[in-house]
């Protein structure tokens, strides 16, 4: 009996537990799904964040693998002009500083043009700190932003060329260079932020740029862009502060792909120069504003200043006063200018040049030379 009496109410026990999970089944379930999801969830959640933290450390260790051997290839460029008295007597001299990047071990060393233009004394100091004197070998001015050095070759360290035509948007990138002018050798890290962009400068559109939110300053021109395999993808150029409309920038900086200047600095260095057309002209840039103040007949061309005595433009006729409209195929514009249309002929070629002569339009036929 004392069994029944148990049984019983077990029985109804059980009864009242089934109802009350009928009633409450969805949010027993609810409750039960969600607690077996956070434990089931947590094992993953926890091999997630290790598996994070093993990229990250992979990545930051070839990241300091390429700073590590890179660097030491990474230079200070010093260059001096000639020294000048001013207009109160003093004697002084321009001082440029930025950077350079060894590309052959046996001394011969890349950096922007701007760096050493007109220099009459330039030195470079290796990341140990020792002071050399260097030379400068060839330029590609005013067609490329691009110089090559030489110094005296020992136990120096050089960095190969990558290819830059592999590069890829948001791929990471790392910049080396002389910031500020004194601090040596200063790594920043940044993405590709953007490819084959074209930039004025200098009466010339720089083409074909890599564009990096990789800090640059004052300095790191003709700096390492490094990619993570240590190879060099492009020669950091310029960086862009503010707009036409006067608007602060952040965050974008040039530099001139690998695939551009390796030909080039190869060509310097094996013969002294890269291939480029000579024509003989000092020029102007028309635009818009130049054409309305000077009430010139076309708003896009090279107004001509000077003509180089002995040149191929002097031997076709071209005088000074004549607007340059069209070299061979290719009209000039604003994104087309002078400079840029000039390096796409070919020397030693007979080209046939469009100008405007006193509101009159001439077709000259011009053999360039070899620059």
């Amino acid at each position: 009996m004392g069994v029944g009496m148990v049984s019983g109410r077990t029985v109804l026990l059980l009864a009242v537990l089934t109802l009350l999970a009928g009633a409450v089944g969805g949010v027993a379930g609810g409750m039960l799904v969600s607690m077996t999801s956070e434990e089931e969830g947590a094992a993953p959640a926890e091999t997630g964040s290790a598996e994070a933290r093993r990229v990250l450390v992979s990545e930051e260790s070839a990241i300091t693998e390429v700073v590590e051997k890179a660097g030491p290839a990474v230079v200070a460029v010093i260059s001096e002009t000639q020294p000048q008295r001013d207009s109160l007597g003093r004697v002084t001299a321009e001082t440029a500083v930025g950077s350079g990047v060894i590309i052959d071990e046996r001394g011969f060393l890349i950096t922007n043009e701007h760096v050493v233009r007109d220099a009459v004394n330039v030195k470079v100091i290796l990341e140990s700190g020792e002071e050399m004197p260097a030379s400068v070998l060839g330029d590609d001015r005013p067609f490329t932003d691009l110089a090559v050095l030489r110094i005296q070759p020992g136990e120096l360290t050089a960095v190969p060329f990558g290819d830059s035509d592999a590069l890829a948007l948001g791929q990471r990138v790392i910049a080396i260079g002389n910031t500020l002018s004194e601090f040596r050798n200063t790594v920043t890290l940044g993405v590709v932020s953007g490819l084959h962009r074209s930039w004025p400068r200098n009466g010339a559109v720089m083409e074909d740029l890599v564009q990096t939110d990789a800090a640059i300053n004052h300095g790191n021109s003709g700096g390492a862009l490094l990619n993570t395999q240590g190879e060099l993808v492009g020669l950091n150029t310029t960086v862009v502060r503010t707009t036409e409309a006067g608007e602060v920038v952040e965050g974008v900086a040039f530099a001139l792909p690998s695939n551009t200047i390796a030909p080039i600095a190869q060509a310097i260095i094996e013969r002294g120069r890269y291939p480029r057309p000579f024509f003989g002209v000092v020029h102007l840039d028309v635009n818009p504003t130049l054409a309305q103040v000077n009430s010139l007949p076309v708003t896009y061309g090279a107004y001509v200043t000077e003509v180089t005595p002995d040149s191929p433009a002097g031997e076709a006729g071209i005088q000074q006063g004549d607007i340059i409209l069209r070299m061979g195929d290719i009209p000039l514009s604003k994104d087309m200018p002078f400079i840029n249309a000039l390096s796409r002929l070919e020397p030693n070629k007979e080209t046939a040049i469009v100008i405007n002569r006193g509101g009159s339009e001439l077709t000259l036929e011009v053999t360039l030379a070899l620059r």
